[in-house]
């Protein structure tokens, strides 16, 4: 029974000294200062707005789970790194969304990443280069894998048209036009890419791979 005593009043002991501790470290350590890095496309003002709750919440208890769900709902945000640097510091170093084409679908514009992910359209400078998709995601995503499966200069291409009638057509940046087939359209590419660089065939705009086993010439 003494033994039974003795072992309730050392946690008593125990849990009143980590309270008073609490409290006093609660006074000392709130967040003063969030730090953004590593961020290009978004502003470090806007992801700090909406950071506003973690002002004055305390380092050591801070509720990492909800931060990294608040991050996650930003657009644009990849991945992150969060780091407390005592004693009032917040740093998180931002991995963002790398755009690869604007989509056009729908009268409705959007970007897509290189993991082909939707990425809410801002209009952007630094973007406003980039291919466009007339089409849709998933069978973007089918003709993007076979273009990087072959290694086919995906620099070339200014615009991606997809039809109703499940076929591409690729315009170049020189204003040529590759019009492939519905299927087996690999074949028509790598014939392409074996014929793009031959000076005779400069002079030709549409590179027409829609009948099976021939190419037509304009």
């Amino acid at each position: 029974m003494k033994k039974r005593l003795i072992i309730a009043l050392a946690f008593l002991v125990l849990f009143s000294t980590y309270k008073s501790k609490k409290l006093i470290i609660n006074s000392k350590l709130n967040i003063e200062e969030i730090k953004i890095e590593n961020n290009f496309i978004l502003k470090s003002e806007n992801i700090k707005k909406k950071l506003n709750f973690l002002y004055n919440e305390n380092l050591i208890f801070l509720d990492l789970i909800n931060l990294e769900e608040k991050l996650k709902k930003i657009n644009f945000i990849e991945s992150f790194e969060i780091k407390k640097v005592y004693p009032k510091k917040l740093k998180i170093k931002i991995y963002e969304k790398k755009p690869i084409v604007i989509l056009q679908y729908k009268k409705k514009k959007f970007y897509i990443s290189d993991n082909i992910e939707i990425i809410s359209f801002i209009d952007l400078e630094y973007y406003k280069d980039l291919p466009v998709v007339f089409g849709d995601q998933e069978n973007f995503k089918i003709l993007y894998m076979n273009l990087k499966k072959i290694d086919f200069p995906l620099d070339l291409i200014s615009k991606y048209y997809f039809y109703k009638s499940k076929r591409w057509d690729l315009e170049t940046n020189k204003k040529v036009i590759i019009k492939l087939p519905p299927k087996d359209y690999i074949i028509s590419l790598k014939n392409f890419m074996n014929l793009r660089n031959e000076i005779s065939f400069d002079k030709y705009k549409i590179f027409d791979y829609r009948i099976k086993d021939q190419l037509i010439l304009k």
